[in-house]
């Protein structure tokens, strides 16, 4: 394999106390990356991280995968620092935040650059800790919304049978051809 020259870090946002909760399917993504691509994922004081030269598509690409230690709304500071640690440039357009989305359907994936973290705790918490600079990407895991209940407890909600193998299967090939799509724009 040649040595890829664009680099990408993929951050997903969950609480490691609550897995597989709609809350935590951003990390649920990642170890799914984690196990498409090859990677292995190792615990350092911050987090759990993996990396690795790997094909997406046709495209060459050093990806980092990292789930913070910290609870989703304070892993903003644990994330970017791993993140300024790993990727030369610290370019923010190399970072990509999996998150859930009480905002879109469950079972969709909406791409967003930049913006405002639209209410999203863990969202601003990554801006924060990036000084206000609101430039990477985010991924945003659709969740959907349950009216009938408080949104606290809707996102704390173990994922449906359906929602994981989504998520692990034709979920992760969006998410997939996304992260190509980034990776061209970065080298």
């Amino acid at each position: 394999m040649a040595f890829a020259t664009r680099h990408v870090f993929i951050a997903g946002l969950g609480n490691l106390p609550y897995p597989a909760t709609r809350h935590s399917v951003g990390q649920l993504v990642i170890d799914a990356l984690a196990m498409r691509l090859g990677i292995r994922m190792q615990s350092d004081r911050g987090g759990f991280s993996g990396q690795g030269n790997v094909y997406i598509g046709e495209t060459s690409v050093h990806v980092t995968l990292y789930k913070s230690k910290s609870l989703m709304n304070i892993s903003g500071p644990s994330i970017v620092k791993a993140f300024r640690q790993t990727v030369p440039g610290n370019q923010p357009t190399s970072l990509i935040v999996l998150t859930d989305s009480l905002s879109h359907r469950p079972s969709t994936l909406s791409v967003k650059l930049g913006g405002s973290a639209e209410g999203h705790n863990g969202v601003k918490s990554i801006i924060s800790a990036m000084g206000g600079e609101a430039g990477f990407y985010r991924f945003r895991l659709g969740i959907g919304r349950d009216q009938s209940s408080d949104a606290a407890n809707y996102v704390l909600k173990p994922l449906s049978s359906f929602e994981r193998r989504f998520w692990v299967e034709e979920g992760l090939d969006l998410v997939l051809k996304e992260v190509e799509k980034v990776a061209k724009k970065a080298g």
